[in-house]
């Protein structure tokens, strides 16, 4: 699966416009000087630079060039907070959830590449095959494997974050991560602060725990607005905050560094802490930005994440560095799981440190990149389409249709077609977002999901 050496340049230009290396303003160099610096034809910069425009990344002036937009004019979001509410999730997610539809057009359709998975599976067979004695009689360690809780240490450390093993717990999913989190830092009618759009998992567990939430505007591009945050913690007492710097749900935003030392200031400044949800880190479709944990200093960041979305929405092993709420963590985790399975931790560790993981990734983002191209093409091309987000990493694309169209009405429609979206709704408690849908590019565009694809754009025309 080729890569294209426009979308090498278009990835290096947004991503030095989404991490704040090009600010709002900035004069792009020219097409001549891209030309020589990247040793590219003149019709490959202005294919990368037409992209970037169509991302609502720059802006094309007449006899002067490209010049990087404002966040503003980037994506266009709600300036101030809503106050909290009770949490509640829309009944359809139970129905997607249940048809195995959150990450599938067509779920079932098959094709899928199993190679990394298998590789995954010989190194668990081996290491039960190894077992001796009578170890699979006891409970491993509440903390997890010190061999898996060791491998993700060392791949946190490529990514500038230092955290000794002792500092990781394994769960059971980034879910049941985020869960242990808000379990140790909030209780019963505590605030919680989320993106919005955001997770829907997030907001199924403030529902369950009867939290309440107030919704911070999110960019698809920059993702969680820190002074709507900012404006929020002035107004309600925030107890916690959830976000995703990295690849956020549904949109795939990218928190610049300076959006990230003033959330870190602010959570000092208001006393809450900061939950991290970087479930999407290894998706990267080029650069791997740095965890926002880096930058913790006093220990107020809560990491949480898993291989579910990297590898396999089946495995549920997942981890948690919790800070300066290591322990409650720790004594959570015995409480609602004990232990976490040895032989798939330890089978999990082997294949890490073959470098098998990340052959696996190398191989998947290419595929996703693939994936993701031929997905967003094809959606531009509806009549109903305002706008397609083309974010670098995650596994989907935020969909924004024209505002006379509900995407939780057209559902059952769907649904009935054997054909499944994300309604928009589903990705806030006031059920906001009803002319968008998250699409997925996780699985293979074989015919039947072309064809689902063809149902969806009718309907929507």
């Amino acid at each position: 699966m080729k890569i294209h050496q426009y979308q090498i340049l278009e990835d290096v230009l947004a991503e030095q416009i989404v991490e704040g290396r090009l600010n709002a303003g900035d004069r792009l160099p020219s097409v001549r000087v891209l030309c020589e610096r990247h040793d590219l034809a003149k019709g490959t910069v202005l294919h990368a630079l037409s992209r970037l425009e169509a991302r609502g990344l720059i802006l094309a002036k007449p006899r002067s060039g490209y010049y990087v937009l404002p966040r503003e004019a980037q994506a266009p979001a709600i300036t101030r907070p809503t106050a909290p509410v009770a949490a509640r999730v829309s009944p359809l997610l139970m129905d997607l959830m249940q048809h195995g539809a959150a990450f599938d057009l067509v779920p079932g359709a098959g094709g899928e590449n199993t190679q990394g998975l298998e590789i995954l599976n010989r190194s668990i067979n081996r290491v039960m095959r190894r077992q001796r004695g009578q170890s699979h009689l006891y409970y491993d360690d509440p903390a997890g494997a010190l061999v898996l809780r060791e491998q993700l240490s060392m791949r946190l450390l490529r990514r500038g974050c230092q955290l000794n093993s002792d500092e990781l717990v394994i769960t059971a999913g980034c879910q049941n991560a985020l869960f242990l989190a808000l379990m140790a830092t909030c209780k019963a009618g505590d605030v919680v602060a989320v993106e919005s759009p955001g997770f829907y998992g997030a907001m199924q567990l403030l529902e369950q725990l009867q939290l309440k939430v107030v919704e911070i505007p999110s960019s698809p591009l920059t993702g969680m607005s820190v002074d709507a945050l900012q404006q929020a913690s002035k107004k309600w007492p925030i107890k916690a905050c959830i976000v995703s710097p990295c690849f956020s749900t549904p949109a795939g935003a990218v928190m610049p560094e300076p959006d990230r030392q003033q959330l870190l200031q602010l959570a000092e400044q208001r006393d809450f802490a900061v939950i991290e949800d970087d479930i999407y880190a290894d998706t990267a479709l080029s650069h791997t930005p740095d965890p926002l944990k880096k930058h913790d200093k006093t220990g107020r960041v809560i990491l949480c994440s898993s291989f579910s979305k990297s590898l396999s929405r089946d495995l549920r092993i997942g981890w948690i560095s919790g800070g300066r709420w290591h322990q409650a963590l720790l004594q959570l985790k015995l409480v609602t799981q004990l232990a976490s399975p040895l032989s798939i931790q330890s089978g999990l560790a082997e294949f890490i440190s073959n470098g098998d993981y990340d052959s696996h990734l190398k191989r998947q983002q290419k595929w996703l990149r693939q994936q993701r191209d031929e997905l967003s093409d094809r959606v531009r091309d509806w009549p109903a389409v305002k706008n397609v987000g083309i974010p670098e990493g995650g596994l989907t694309l935020w969909v924004e249709l024209h505002g006379d169209c509900d995407t939780s009405a057209l559902f059952p429609e769907l649904k009935n077609e054997g054909v499944f979206i994300a309604p928009g709704a589903l990705f806030s408690s006031r059920h906001k977002f009803k002319n968008y849908m998250r699409l997925s590019f996780a699985h293979p565009w074989n015919s039947r999901r072309q064809k689902a694809l063809s149902a969806l754009g009718k309907l929507l025309s």
